[in-house]
């Protein structure tokens, strides 16, 4: 949905992002349309250009997801809270059960919709304490890239709208999907760590040691058992020295993201293999199919089965995913 003062960039992603995945016939596995609160026309943007969005709210009525990107010129949504009744018209028209997504400041349109209320959510880190004052009802997590909370995803800034949409992909139609488009892209599928790495801070010293070499050695050995000891060795560090480096520079702890890696190959090997979940579990360091179940349900939402089943990488996937309305 694309509103006055929008960034042309965070426009775009949505564009970018879901118009490249396909299916094995070739096929866009996504529609992507970009309307306007009002009749087809001119939207203003924050550069001294504007765009000519072809469609107006009506197509809010059979979309299956609405992704609202940020704007500078949101006026009483950012100033109190509330939505003007052209917008209120427009977000009246979004079935029940649609998925809603928001980049950056657009999260502000969610929340005055009452979207939000009582659920978590994030946005740029340098407008979260705002957004939290004039949203008390909602529970924002600053540090994070995005959030998913189901029907409702919300990211952080500008950047953090490519990681949301190819995470939106990815649990439409696997990573295999995803990281086709991330390439095609030239992003990376999966960044680490949340957006606290990119808050300003002191400059570190530059004599101090990155983590990044533990980092490394580290994906080779996903399969055996790492200890943050071994870790902290690798860069000659105290462990309490290198669990603070880490987190400064990953936004995780080194055991959040060892699991957060664990995940992502698991389901690299659930996709593109016909090896055992048994397999799996040991290739992908959880050790036991039990632990790998756990970890899938709490990260993914499913078991191991049914996501193999669901994304596999020779097509046999399930149902078509909802329809993009972008930015």
């Amino acid at each position: 949905m694309a509103l006055d003062g929008l960034l042309p960039f965070e426009l775009g992603i949505p564009h970018r992002i879901f118009g490249r995945p396909r299916d094995a016939r070739g096929r866009h596995l996504y529609e992507v349309v970009t309307c306007s609160v009002r009749p087809p026309g001119p939207v203003e943007t924050d550069a001294d250009f504007a765009v000519h969005v072809a469609h107006g709210p009506e197509a809010l009525a059979t979309a299956d997801t609405v992704i609202v990107p940020a704007s500078y010129e949101l006026g009483p949504v950012y100033e109190r809270g509330e939505l003007t009744d052209e917008l209120a018209a427009a977000l009246a028209r979004v079935r029940p059960g649609t998925r809603l997504a928001s980049i950056c400041t657009g999260v502000y349109v969610l929340a005055a919709a009452g979207r939000l209320d009582g659920r978590p959510a994030t946005t740029h880190w340098a407008d979260a304490e705002r957004f939290q004052r004039l949203f008390p009802r909602v529970e924002v997590d600053p540090d994070v890239l995005f959030v998913d909370d189901g029907d409702i995803l919300t990211s952080a800034g500008v950047a953090a709208g490519i990681d949301l949409c190819l995470h939106m992909v990815r649990r439409d139609h696997g990573a295999a999907v995803a990281n086709d488009v991330a390439r095609r892209t030239v992003v990376p599928p999966h960044r680490d760590g949340g957006q606290a790495q990119y808050i300003e801070r002191p400059v570190p010293d530059p004599q101090q040691a990155s983590t990044s070499a533990a980092r490394a050695w580290a994906l080779t050995r996903l399969h055996e058992p790492i200890q943050l000891r071994d870790m902290a060795a690798r860069e000659a560090m105290s462990v309490r020295t290198f669990t603070r480096r880490f987190r400064e520079e990953a936004g995780v702890s080194p055991g959040q993201w060892l699991t957060q890696q664990r995940v992502e190959r698991a389901r690299h090997l659930l996709e593109s293999t016909d090896l055992s979940v048994d397999q799996v579990a040991r290739d992908a360091g959880f050790g036991t199919a039990q632990s790998m179940r756990q970890h899938l349900q709490t990260a993914l939402g499913v078991t191991p089965t049914a996501y193999r089943r669901t994304f596999r990488a020779d097509g046999r996937r399930g149902s078509g995913p909802p329809v993009p309305v972008g930015a």
